[in-house]
């Protein structure tokens, strides 16, 4: 699974990697549930209280999506991303990282929960871990796959390189951070990654996507990404000023084409 995609209108050469269109496939659902259909959760990481949400699969679940969150925290945002999944018959559970009843507002209170976890990525890998531990005390299917936006895209990879996860047969980014921290890397045994990223993104550069492929490709680690012209950063973000519908149904479907591959 090594795909590259190109902005349609472009051709962008990237470290010798020529950016092709792929986005294919339709939207299995454009506009976002009104109402949340699942449950809260309430759980315990040592001492720490964090509230995630559980949206189950009406039927027999075909595997679950573990859903990380932006950096405003657990919003309804993530709630019907996770009830989207459940009627398309993923268990899907979305993790709190900031714990119960700290959703920041202002820009300064929210950059300041990201810096936290981006200082402590200790601290971050194992609310992440615990958070799939709680879905799966939950009784959700055992096979998942890890899904991020923003900040949460960001958290995605971090678990991805660390090689702590049982069971995850892949993972999702969405218009996420790319960064790789000193002394990290991939591995050819890290289960597949999709990278969702916007042309137009003025905050995550090409020039940060470019050096991303070629760190996987380095590592023989199994990648797509595809570009979207002029999506701006958060274009999957519905009803806010980024959002971007084309990008967003392209964006959903490159999604479950992985999810049908390793689930």
């Amino acid at each position: 699974m090594r795909r590259i995609a190109t902005l349609p209108l472009s051709n962008l050469l990237l470290s010798g990697l020529l950016l092709s269109g792929l986005l294919l496939g339709g939207f299995t659902g454009t506009a976002l549930a009104e109402e949340t259909s699942g449950q809260r959760i309430d759980y315990q990481v040592n001492d720490e209280a964090f509230t995630g949400y559980l949206a189950s699969a009406p039927d027999e679940a075909r595997g679950t999506v573990l859903i990380v969150h932006d950096w405003d925290g657990l919003t309804d945002y993530e709630r019907q991303r996770a009830d989207m999944l459940a009627a398309e018959g993923y268990d899907a559970f979305a993790i709190d990282l900031y714990g119960k009843g700290n959703r920041p507002v202002e820009t300064d209170a929210k950059k300041a929960e990201t810096a936290r976890l981006y200082d402590d990525r200790e601290r971050m890998r194992r609310l992440t871990l615990a958070g799939l531990e709680e879905a799966r005390r939950q009784g959700v299917a055992q096979p998942t796959v890890v899904m991020g936006y923003c900040f949460g895209g960001a958290v995605v990879l971090e678990l991805a390189r660390s090689g702590q996860a049982e069971d995850v047969r892949g993972y999702a980014t969405f218009h996420g951070g790319l960064d790789t921290p000193e002394g990290q890397t991939y591995s050819a045994d890290t289960p597949p990654i999709l990278i969702a990223h916007g042309g137009a993104d003025t905050s995550i550069s090409m020039s940060d996507v470019a050096a991303l492929a070629e760190e996987l490709e380095a590592a023989s680690a199994p990648y797509e990404i595809e570009v979207y012209s002029g999506a701006p950063h958060a274009f999957t973000v519905i009803g806010s000023d980024a959002y971007q519908q084309r990008a967003d149904e392209k964006a959903w479907a490159a999604f479950h084409d992985l999810l049908d591959e390793v689930l």
